[in-house]
């Protein structure tokens, strides 16, 4: 039975003692600055949680190509109705750019050309959907520290800020960015990345649900802070009720 005298006041001391022993890595979640009910509280409790269980940056489990599904579904924005992108897609995005900027060394604009010629990492992972259905799926591309090391991350970076063509937005403290299996994925399954799957470069943030890996990449930019973007909540994904940090 609950206890009845477990007040709001007592379950942010116990937030503040998991941050104070440095649960967090370093890192904050945007939700334990704004703590206004028990579900913040719950959110930002399961982020402090996680980051001790993997502070030692462990990889999600890997599969073999046997185990990728037959069907892999297609939910949400499945071809953006945006007219630079129709015109891009048209050109099989021979002149599409991803702009990497904000509190960067040398910002700027890369082709889907430039990014398959850096370093590449394949990996066959679990998709794991909030609507309740997982797949298994290969992803190939660039590792975003990769890309991140390339422009050269001032210190004072700590969110990396995701905007995608089709509106959606989220961001990623540096924990999870510069987690090796975080990728620009441009390839699915030994092809091109499909339209219906982010085309031509979407995120895999492979230790959280699939909500946070944006398809339709459109911008990157590191930030010192979020609170300030919109609603202050970190992603528009959490200004609709989902949590910002969605570890799995």
């Amino acid at each position: 039975m609950p206890d009845p005298l477990l007040s709001r006041r007592r379950l942010l001391a116990g937030a503040s003692t998991l941050a104070g022993a440095g649960l967090l890595g370093g890192c904050e979640a945007p939700v334990l600055g704004r703590l206004t009910s028990p579900y913040d509280l719950s959110n930002g409790l399961t982020f402090a949680v996680q980051r001790w269980l993997l502070r030692g940056q462990p990889l999600v489990r890997e599969f073999g190509p046997e185990a990728i599904s037959r069907v892999f579904p297609t939910i949400n924005t499945t071809d953006p109705d945006n007219s630079d992108y129709r015109r891009s897609k048209a050109q099989a995005f021979a002149d599409w750019r991803l702009p990497v900027g904000g509190l960067v060394e040398r910002p700027g604009a890369f082709s889907l050309a430039e990014l398959k010629a850096m370093p590449a990492r394949t990996q066959i992972t679990l998709h794991a959907c909030e609507q309740g259905w997982s797949a298994i799926a290969g992803w190939t591309g660039v590792q975003l520290p990769h890309l991140l090391a390339h422009v050269g991350l001032k210190a004072e970076a700590r969110f990396i800020v995701m905007r995608s063509v089709d509106g959606w937005w989220d961001s990623y403290d540096l924990f999870d960015a510069l987690h090796p299996q975080t990728i620009l994925a441009y390839g699915m399954n030994g092809a091109d990345l499909p339209v219906a799957h982010g085309a031509p470069v979407r995120l895999r943030v492979e230790r959280q649900l699939g909500y946070k890996s944006l398809k339709y990449l459109s911008q990157i930019e590191a930030v010192d802070r979020v609170d300030g973007l919109d609603q202050g909540r970190g992603s528009m994904v959490a200004e609709l009720g989902f949590p910002w940090y969605a570890g799995i």
